[in-house]
C-alpha cells in the first residue's frame, strides 16, 4: 500500500489533532505542546493562529458569604442565571525547521501553551469569588531529533528545551459594593492580585516512521516547568483599612510571593494509512493537572510570622485539579493531488473536581489541507464540542474548606473553534 504524496492527508490529520486539543483544553492548557513541524523533511516554516469560543454559562449563583459583597446590577445582588464567563481567545503559534545532514532535524517554535481567561464581571452574585481572571503564557522551544533506518522504516530520538513566562491577574470583591450607601469616596472594594514567573522545563520522545504508508507512531514526554517564585502584588487600595484595623495589607498595595508547577505531560500519538488514499490517525495524552491545588500567596510580613500554608496565607488561587486525560481519533481522505480531509471525535475528561466547571467533554473537528504548489500547503480546520453539565460549591481537601464564597450550576454548553496554518517548504 503506498499513498501518493502523503503530504497533504498527514496534514490534514495533524491539523484535526491539534485543533480539537485546543478546543478540549483542561486545566490551565491552551495550546499545550505541538512538535509536528520537527517531522517535515528538509526546511520549513509554519505559523498557526486558533480561536476557541467556550460558551459557558452558570445558573442558580448562589453567594454563600455575603459579608464581603454580593455583586452590583445597579439594584444590588446582580444576576444569578445565564451568566457567561468564558470570553473566547486566539492562540498563536510559528515555527522553523531545519533539516542538517541526513539524520538530523532541529525545530524552533513560539507558542502559548497556557492561559486562561473568566470574565464574569461585577454584575453577578459571585463577584465575592471572581470579578476577572487572566492568566498568559509565553514557550520559546528548540527540539532536535536524531533519526536512523531501522527495518522498513526509521527511528527517531527527540530531545528538547523550552523556556516559559507567565503572568496574569486575579479580580474579585472583598467588601461590599456600593460601599457606604453608593458612595466610592473611600474605595470600590474590589482587590486584585498581579502575577508573574518564568521557568524552564525539557522534553524527550521517540518516534517509528514509515513515510511510504504514512505510519508514524510517536511517544514524547514533556517535563514540569517549575515556577518557584511566582512574584505578585496584593493591591487592596480600593478597600479602606478602618474595615478591619486588625489586617495590615488594607488600603494598600503589598507585594507577594508564591510557588507553584506548571504540569508534566506524555502523548501517544499514531497514524497510519489503511488503504490508498486513506489514513487513520489517534492520540492519548496524560497532563499532570493535579500538581495544581491551591497556589498560596505570602507576604514578607506575614512569612516572618510562620510558613505559607492554605491557613496561614494572605491569598491563593484554588484550583483542585486533577489530571487530565484527552483521546483523540479519526480518519483522513486525500481526494486528488491537491486537496485532502479529515474528521475526528474527541473525549477530554473534566479536571474540576467539585470546585470549577471544567467538566468532560466531547468534540467533533473536521480540516482540510489545501496544496496548491508542491511546497505551500494551507490548513483549515473547525471544532463543534459539548461541556458537560456539573456544579461547584464548598469542596474539602486535607480538612481545609475551599468554594467558601459562592455556590452554582451549568448545564451542557457548547464550544467552538476553527483553526488556520499556512507552511511553506524548501
Amino acid at each position: 500500500m503506498k499513498l501518493v504524496r502523503p503530504g497533504a492527508l498527514l496534514g490534514a490529520g495533524l491539523v484535526a489533532i491539534a485543533l480539537a486539543e485546543a478546543a478540549n483544553a483542561g486545566g490551565l492548557e491552551r495550546d499545550g505542546y505541538n512538535i509536528d513541524l520537527l517531522y517535515e523533511p528538509g526546511f520549513a516554516a509554519e505559523a498557526t493562529a486558533t480561536y476557541v469560543l467556550p460558551e459557558r454559562k452558570l445558573n442558580n449563583v448562589v453567594d454563600t458569604n455575603p459579608a464581603n459583597g454580593i455583586g452590583y446590577d445597579g439594584m444590588g445582588g446582580g444576576a444569578a442565571n445565564g451568566v457567561k464567563t468564558t470570553p473566547g481567545y486566539w492562540i498563536p503559534r510559528i515555527g522553523f525547521k531545519a533539516g542538517i545532514g541526513e539524520s538530523i532535524d532541529c525545530l524552533a517554535n513560539y507558542s502559548e501553551p497556557w492561559g486562561v481567561h473568566s470574565d464574569p464581571g461585577l454584575n453577578w452574585m459571585g463577584a465575592n469569588d471572581n470579578i476577572e481572571t487572566k492568566v498568559n503564557s509565553h514557550s520559546y522551544a528548540a527540539t532536535c531529533s536524531y533519526r536512523f533506518q531501522a527495518g522498513p522504516g526509521q527511528l527517531r530520538f527527540i530531545g528538547g528545551l523550552f523556556y516559559q513566562q507567565l503572568d496574569g491577574f486575579q479580580e474579585r470583591l472583598v467588601a461590599p459594593v456600593p460601599f457606604l450607601t453608593g458612595s466610592n469616596l473611600f474605595g470600590n472594594g474590589i482587590g486584585r492580585l498581579n502575577m508573574s514567573a518564568d521557568g524552564t522545563g525539557w522534553r524527550i520522545g521517540t518516534a517509528y516512521e514509515i513515510p511510504e504508508i504514512a505510519l508514524r507512531a510517536s511517544l514524547v514526554y514533556n517535563s514540569e516547568v517549575k515556577l518557584n517564585e511566582i512574584s505578585g502584588t496584593l493591591d487592596l487600595r480600593q478597600i479602606p483599612g478602618f474595615i478591619n484595623p486588625a489586617n495590615p495589607l488594607l488600603g494598600k498595595s503589598t507585594d507577594v510571593t508564591g510557588s507553584a508547577a506548571m504540569p508534566q505531560s506524555l502523548e501517544l500519538r499514531v497514524q497510519s494509512g489503511i488503504a490508498p488514499d486513506w489514513l487513520a490517525f489517534g492520540s492519548v495524552k496524560w497532563v499532570q493537572w493535579s500538581k495544581l491545588q491551591s497556589v498560596l500567596f505570602c507576604s514578607e510580613a506575614t512569612l516572618a510570622t510562620g510558613p505559607c500554608t492554605p491557613s496561614h496565607r494572605d491569598t491563593s488561587l484554588d484550583l483542585l485539579y486533577r489530571d487530565g486525560w484527552t483521546v483523540i481519533g479519526g480518519v483522513g481522505h486525500k481526494f486528488n493531488d491537491q486537496w485532502a480531509g479529515a474528521v475526528s471525535l474527541t473525549w477530554d475528561r473534566g479536571t474540576s473536581t467539585g470546585l470549577g466547571y471544567q467538566t468532560d467533554s466531547w468534540t467533533v473537528a473536521t480540516a482540510a489541507a489545501y496544496t496548491p504548489l508542491p511546497n505551500v500547503e494551507l490548513r483549515l480546520a473547525g471544532a463543534l464540542g459539548i461541556m458537560t453539565s456539573g456544579s461547584s460549591g464548598k469542596v474539602v481537601r486535607d480538612g481545609i474548606e475551599y468554594g467558601r464564597e459562592i455556590s452554582y450550576d451549568f448545564g451542557n454548553d457548547t464550544v467552538a473553534a476553527f483553526q488556520a496554518a499556512l507552511k511553506v517548504k524548501w
